[in-house]
């Protein structure tokens, strides 16, 4: 038996070697889907972008894998973060989307973030973000000005993410009053639990909201109060959080509290991918990005596509690191 076995195994050493240097290299070669994990649950934006790039990432893949998504909700997408870190197999055959604020988590030491986001392998983001804060209709705050005095309840789906990070350092560093209620699995449950009255508002995605209620905005049923990030042309007359600070420190607590928003919607792989992977994994969502059919899908879902590389999502990721640690420090403070 013993020498059955070692003849089984030589023969399967001579005909992996026997493979075209292309087959060796492609983890999909025998029939293996590519995992693309959702560190949220269903229904809100993340999962939108993640079902969306899975249905055509695979076709610029070797092989065409079949993309399979899987929601992993918890802990602002730490959970994910923290799969993808330690658990996920090494050989490109896992990715994640992730929320923009979770690579800072370990730099501002937020609970349950135990990965290292300069370890990781970044994809890419097919778009950059304007983070605002609205409040339905019915609420008491009409205005940002009406936060001096009044409390404004919004939902958040976990400490990584910004609806609950923004509002909690805001009423710290401006005094706008916010009452936070968590436990809630994505930001579609958010919006439900704001047509039954049970909160206020959110401060989420510009484009999350108007993806999923779309009419909101429009109607006057929602009004945004403010707007953080890149500027955004639709929301013209929304005042910039960022111009309410009054000292200089305000003004570097909130640029680096709301530099998650040029992560846009990251994509993310394990650390230590061979080179030649990581190249695979970016070229074929780079290729993604610029191919028409998901173009189309996108403009149909409402989704803005402004894609940045993996490269250079490495980069803005470094640099956001290499913000000076006394900012980091007091922010980290702040949102816990």
């Amino acid at each position: 038996m013993r020498k059955v076995l070692v003849r089984a195994a030589i023969a399967t050493l001579v005909a992996v070697a026997a493979l075209p240097a292309k087959a060796q290299e492609n983890p999909f070669a025998n029939g293996k889907p590519l995992t693309m994990i959702v560190g949220f649950g269903p229904g809100g934006g993340y999962d939108t972008w993640g079902r969306t790039v899975s249905r055509h990432m695979g076709r610029f893949l070797p092989g065409q894998p079949n993309v399979v998504p899987q929601n992993m909700p918890g802990g602002g997408s730490f959970v994910a973060m923290n799969h993808i870190s330690t658990l996920a197999p090494k050989d490109g055959t896992t990715i994640a989307i992730v929320a923009r604020d979770a690579p800072t988590g370990p730099l501002t030491g937020a609970t349950g973030a135990r990965f290292n986001a300069l370890e990781l392998t970044w994809i890419g983001t097919p778009t950059t973000e304007t983070n605002v804060c609205i409040a339905t209709g019915k609420a008491k705050v009409r205005n940002v000005q009406d936060m001096a005095t009044t409390e404004l309840i919004v939902g958040d789906t976990g400490v990584g993410t910004g609806t609950y990070t923004y509002p909690k350092a805001l009423s710290q560093i401006l005094g706008l009053k916010f009452r936070i209620i968590s436990g809630f699995r994505s930001s579609v449950d958010v919006m439900l639990a704001i047509e039954r009255g049970e909160v206020d508002g959110i401060c989420q995605s510009f484009d999350s909201i108007v993806n999923d209620r779309p009419d909101w905005i429009a109607k006057g049923e929602a009004r945004v109060l403010f707007q953080a990030g890149a500027a955004n042309p639709a929301l013209k007359g929304v005042p910039a959080i960022i111009d309410l600070a009054k000292t200089d420190e305000q003004r570097a607590l909130i640029r680096f509290l709301y530099a998650g928003q040029a992560i846009g919607r990251p994509f993310v792989a394990p650390p230590g991918l061979a080179p030649e992977r990581v190249k695979m994994l970016r070229g074929a969502f780079d290729a993604a990005m610029a191919d028409p059919q998901f173009r189309e899908e996108a403009k149909k879902l409402r989704l803005d596509v402004d894609p940045v590389s993996g490269a250079d999502l490495e980069k803005t990721i470094r640099d956001i690191y290499a913000t000076p640690a006394a900012v980091v420090k007091r922010v980290g403070e702040l949102i816990k």
